[in-house]
């Protein structure tokens, strides 16, 4: 089975070095580049991956490079061939013979929110219901953007995967990654559209609750008539759980999705603020009105958050039969852990401990690359107009940091 990974900052290749780690050599790891010339580098030509903690290095190689190919139509990549220069590389022409068409079973996405969808929208003629895709990003809302933009029918769409991240890294050269912070990786498979329940070990009543865990039995087995349709989906929860050096473990979806609005406001704050500002981490919240931000943006999304669970609970409500005593089940039951003190509580902790860091959107907005407001602030500015709820600091947070990137840095500052 071959596992491909698309977004090669940080967190892609630390990512893509720990499954090259744990899987052997006959399931092979396919890092997908945009072009030939990028996709040229003596690292590429190694076929190599550096990851640095504390000064300890570890390198893992034979790796597949792919190079998405403009002279193919059907999503189809190109295998890169390192005996050819940088020049001849570029200029390359593929024979139908060196295109790679077949279908994707497992795809894990790296990229920045923002340029996912047309990074998929390339490889979707090889997507198919029966492959796999891991979302590891920041932010909120992805999903659904991608189901509708690229994967509106549900009976073609792949199964999705969705992921938290709390692993601090960053590029010191090309494939060459500081494991800055160990942190763990909680995933979720979001729910079937074939009503298939991955979760069904979790309501067996025969044991207590802290003795039930997810199986993989729930999602396919092999004497499974449809075991050909969950297969990849299977195998890749699989290697994630081997994947222990990252911590990742597979939870409830509904918990994924508590750490996932966790870390939404985290980035919601820092990340504009340090944009805006052009600070470190650490220089934020020493003073009245950097609290005041934070306090409010926690605020609003701790509304729109209480807003939304309860209409998901309500409609949950409304689709049960009429013989179930639905006077028993509390609607909209908030995680105390996204109320407005604890998401501020949250945000400090996490700044404390990022202090030194400089944030993903100043890197950004310095290098003049799109950021990822829209699926941070932007997200929670369309959650509170779906529910009516006024997100007025929010929706200046995502104007503040448009217009942030709209004026060039002055290098001689």
């Amino acid at each position: 089975m071959r596992f491909y990974v698309l977004g090669l900052g940080p967190i892609g290749c630390l990512l893509a070095h720990n499954l090259r780690s744990v899987l052997p050599r006959t399931h092979p790891v396919t890092l997908i580049q945009k072009t030939a010339k990028q996709a040229w580098t003596p690292q590429n030509a190694a076929a190599k991956i550096t990851i640095e903690n504390q000064g300890i290095r570890q390198s893992t190689n034979g790796f597949d490079v792919e190079v998405f190919d403009k002279h193919s139509g059907a999503g189809g990549g190109v295998r890169f061939n390192p005996k050819l220069s940088k020049e001849q590389s570029a200029g390359f022409t593929p024979s139908h013979e060196d295109l790679r068409t077949e279908p994707i079973e497992t795809l894990f996405i790296t990229t920045k929110a923002h340029s996912t969808a047309p990074a998929l929208s390339r490889l979707a003629p090889r997507l198919t219901s029966r492959s796999t895709i891991v979302l590891l990003q920041n932010g909120m809302g992805l999903y659904e953007d991608l189901v509708e933009r690229i994967f509106r029918n549900p009976e073609r769409r792949p199964h999705f995967i969705l992921a938290s991240n709390t692993h601090g890294a960053w590029l010191k050269s090309a494939f060459h990654v500081v494991h800055a912070g160990i942190g763990d990786i909680t995933f979720g498979i979001v729910p079937d559209s074939r009503k298939r329940d991955f979760e069904a070990a979790m309501a067996d009543e025969s044991k207590p609750l802290y003795e039930r865990s997810l199986s993989l039995d729930d999602i396919t087995r092999p004497d499974d008539p449809s075991f050909d349709q969950y297969r990849s989906l299977r195998h890749t929860v699989a290697v994630l759980q081997s994947l222990d050096a990252l911590g990742c473990k597979w939870s409830p979806i509904a918990d994924v999705q508590l750490a996932m609005r966790r870390k939404l406001v985290v980035n919601a704050i820092v990340n504009p603020l340090t944009a805006v500002l052009g600070c470190r981490n650490g220089g934020l919240f020493k003073d009245d009105s950097s609290q005041n931000m934070m306090r409010s943006v926690c605020e609003e999304a701790a509304t729109a958050f209480r807003a939304q669970i309860e209409a998901d609970t309500q409609s949950w409500l409304d689709s049960l039969p009429p013989s179930v005593d639905k006077s028993q089940v509390p609607v909209g039951r908030v995680p105390k852990e996204l109320g407005a003190d604890a998401l501020e509580r949250e945000v400090l902790r996490v700044t404390h401990v990022t202090r030194g860091n400089m944030s993903s959107m100043l890197s950004d907005v310095r290098k003049n690359n799109p950021t990822e407001i829209d699926f941070l602030n932007g997200y929670l500015v369309r959650l509170g107009e779906q529910y009516n709820i006024s997100m007025p600091v929010n929706r200046a947070l995502v104007q503040l940091v448009k217009m942030r990137c709209s004026i060039p840095i002055d290098q001689t500052f």
